[in-house]
């Protein structure tokens, strides 16, 4: 494909607020009230997490079986199958439903998104660690931001510039940890004059209060293993724009409670935006 450069921007955390909203626990729990899971055995956010998304999560978001499938398979599991399936299977469906519909992109991210498709000679990518049913929500949001998307594995083979992609763990088979999803990005892709790189991610800070996985060390050690495997696949300068945090910095931002949500996330898509537009116009995005 004739681009000179690539933007990549992760999904969870990052484009989308709403689908870290909707991880809250008083959010989880009304999704699951309504939808007839708590009357299921899934009484509780421990519940949900611990015994239903962690022990499926391998298998959601690396294969095409989606999340409505484990979930319901796991679900039966616990119960023994002591409930009615087809019952089970309207009330997943809902769940999973509304979390995606919930997961759209930020408003805010709209005029740059813009800005981005009318720039030719740039290919961005929608990166995320997903389940198989996130790839057609994921381009449905885009086209109601007026955004065209395709799957990473249907791009046309006539495809020009100005490209958006949704590369998801599910559809690939690994995840973005795994050096071998920058690699299948890279196959698929194509580049044939790629000069640089911008990776937009939150590397793991967004996630769930009280998740150690969003920790700060953690979150760095991913955001450098990141980078040096992007620098290793695509064999080109890599940028960076850690979203929602500074690099070397603890501030307010990781007391991720009420307040961080709707205004500062708002802050942050605006410095993002600013260090991306640097970027467009040629100058560096720094680490």
């Amino acid at each position: 494909m004739p681009y000179e450069k690539l933007i990549i921007f992760d999904y969870s955390g990052t484009l989308s607020l709403g689908a870290v909203l909707f991880g809250r626990s008083d959010n989880i729990m009304r999704s699951l009230k309504e939808c007839g899971l708590t009357d299921m055995g899934v009484s509780n956010s421990t519940v949900f997490w611990e015994e239903i998304v962690m022990p499926t999560w391998m298998k959601g978001s690396t294969t095409a079986a989606g999340y409505k499938e484990v979930m319901k398979e796991r679900i039966l599991e616990i119960t023994s199958g002591a409930i009615s399936e087809s019952r089970l299977t309207e009330s997943v469906s809902c769940f999973v439903d509304s979390y995606l519909d919930h997961s759209d992109i930020d408003k805010r991210w709209m005029g740059l998104l813009e800005k981005i498709q009318h720039h030719r000679e740039i290919v961005t990518v929608i990166a995320t660690d997903h389940y198989a049913e996130a790839t057609g929500s994921i381009i449905g949001h885009c086209d109601r931001l007026g955004i065209k998307a395709v799957p990473l594995k249907t791009i046309p083979s006539d495809a020009g510039e100005s490209l958006f992609v949704v590369a998801n763990s599910a559809d690939i088979g690994c995840h973005k940890a795994d050096i071998e999803f920058w690699e299948t990005l890279r196959s698929e892709l194509k580049p044939e004059k790629l000069s640089r790189l911008l990776i937009i991610d939150d590397f793991g800070f967004n996630e769930q209060e009280g998740d150690d996985y969003g920790s700060f060390q953690k979150v760095k050690a991913r955001k450098s293993e990141t980078i040096g495997n992007l620098q290793d696949v695509f064999s080109t300068v890599v940028d960076a724009v850690p979203f929602g945090f500074e690099e070397d910095k603890v501030d307010h931002r990781v007391e991720k409670g009420l307040k961080k949500k709707e205004a500062i996330f708002g802050d942050d898509v605006r410095y993002a935006t600013k260090r991306i537009e640097r970027f467009i116009r040629g100058g560096r995005a720094p680490c």
